[in-house]
């Protein structure tokens, strides 16, 4: 046999045995397509879909740190010291989450809160957690009391502004009305002996029209049998906005125990697109309570001024000095200085 016809025949007995394997080839399996993250428009900016769900989610908060000043600063429930001066770092984050349904845009908020006065003394809260659709709104959330004008000179609400809540609010672009059921079930800061409460019912009214918006707002406590009414109106003026508050109390309520009435005014003006000053005062009248919770003397005022400075995307400075007088007790200074850092 010659050397050709040997391999030939190897040749032949080769292909013949790939042949009868061919169908068993192993193939690789291709890899599942990757879903990636797709932006979602449809409720404004920061907003993304969840992987394989029609949900979109929005995640946002701020990195903050504070220096407190005044009498007393650094002193709380769990830190009673009387240290003039107080350092505090709060970190905040809030998820949001929204898609559409049969009955209106479904929405869903948790918003986590941790503030740390050191490394020992920290807190950490459900700031909110809430779910909206249609117009209500069940769960922890801030009360229509919470809204203020700066926030910084102005007393404009009482005792805690977050509640376990049912409300309903019809919105359009230039009017709202709406009403809510709160569960107070925290102690009274300054009404004699009263203890936890049982709920409350809070209404209000706003309008937006050109240069000008404001709201009406009314609280009505069940346990003390009192309420409170609040007006505040905004106008732009100038290079400024200014801002009107009032309040008529007719008893000490958790909604509003710091006056029988008072009156507040703030004039926000806008220096450059970083720089912004805030001159504010604040006049209180009857702040004296007797055992039942009447309001009957006294009178106080507070004047400061807070400075907003932008120092770049994101990042922020507020410095806030504040005088209060009150006509049967001492004078105070107080303020602070905050750097935050949004995202």
């Amino acid at each position: 046999m010659s050397i050709k016809t040997i391999l030939l025949g190897s040749v032949a007995a080769l292909a013949a045995v790939s042949g009868a394997h061919a169908a068993d080839a192993i193939v690789a399996a291709e890899p599942e397509p990757v879903e990636y993250v797709r932006v979602c428009d449809a409720y404004g900016t920061g907003y993304f879909y969840i992987p394989g769900t029609e949900t979109c989610l929005k995640i946002e908060g701020y990195i903050r740190f504070q220096l407190n000043a005044g009498q007393n600063a650094g002193a709380s429930d769990t830190n009673p010291n009387d240290s003039d001066w107080d350092a505090v770092t709060r970190g905040q984050v809030t998820f949001q989450t929204k898609n559409d349904t049969e009955y209106g845009t479904l929405t869903g908020v948790i918003t986590l809160r941790v503030n740390a006065d050191n490394a020992t003394n920290q807190t950490t809260t459900l700031d909110e957690g809430y779910i909206d659709i249609a117009g209500f709104r069940v769960g922890k959330q801030y009360s229509w009391w919470d809204d203020d004008l700066s926030g910084e000179t102005d007393t404009l609400s009482s005792n805690e502004t977050t509640h376990n809540s049912i409300r309903y609010q019809y919105e359009t672009d230039r009017f709202a009305a709406g009403i809510s059921v709160d569960e107070l079930e925290e102690a009274y800061a300054e009404k004699p002996g009263e203890g936890p409460n049982n709920f409350g019912v809070a209404a209000q009214v706003s309008f937006k029209s050109g240069a000008f918006s404001g709201y009406l707002l009314g609280g009505y406590d069940s346990d003390n049998e009192e309420g409170a009414i609040r007006a505040i109106l905004y106008a732009d003026i100038g290079p400024g906005t200014l801002g009107l508050a009032g309040i008529w109390a007719s008893g000490a309520n958790y909604y509003y125990e710091q006056s029988e009435w008072t009156v507040a005014a703030e004039y926000k003006v806008k220096l450059t697109d970083k720089w912004a000053v805030t001159p504010a005062f604040q006049y209180f009248d009857k702040i004296d309570l007797d055992v039942n919770g009447d309001f009957t003397g006294g009178s106080a005022y507070t004047t400061g001024v807070t400075v907003d400075y932008q120092i770049a995307e994101n990042l922020r400075s507020k410095l806030s000095v504040q005088y209060n007088d009150e006509e049967d007790g001492d004078d105070e200074t107080s303020g602070f200085l905050r750097l935050q850092r949004d995202f």
